[in-house]
């Protein structure tokens, strides 16, 4: 079984569906992975509190961009509310493999990327970034 989530990670990395740029999102927020390269950044529409558009770009190994591509496939018709209780074991479900901690941060990423832009951490970061000039 394991075979298959390894080439359902890969077939996300190699053809992922959710990479690209959306026009005018209402959600925008970006984040890195300093200690293995994995940069991502995510674009989500939101109408009546729900996610109906979603695209990530970014570059990064296998875990992040098929994390990333995955969980871009689950937020579609997700609310704001559903999306700020997925966690931790929400994407290693998805993932479906045992994943070591050295891989964990990859993994995560997105979910982290996601998570900040739907509780309005890009709001607060600018806010701050105007506080200090």
């Amino acid at each position: 079984m394991d075979d298959f989530y390894r080439e359902n990670i890969l077939d996300h990395y190699k053809y992922p569906s959710f990479k690209g740029h959306l026009e005018n999102p209402d959600i925008k927020f970006r984040d890195v992975n300093p200690y293995c390269g994995d940069d991502i950044t995510f674009e989500l529409k939101i109408e009546d509190d729900k996610v109906v558009d979603v695209a990530f770009h970014g570059q990064g190994c296998a875990i992040s961009m098929a994390s990333a591509d995955m969980l871009a496939a689950e937020l579609l018709g997700k609310s704001l509310d559903e999306v700020k209780a997925m966690n931790k074991q929400f994407i290693l479900d998805m993932l479906g493999i045992p994943i070591g901690p050295v891989r964990l941060k990859c993994a995560l990423l997105p979910l982290k990327v996601v998570k900040a832009g739907v509780w309005g951490l890009d709001a607060w970061e600018r806010e701050q970034e105007e506080d200090a000039s």
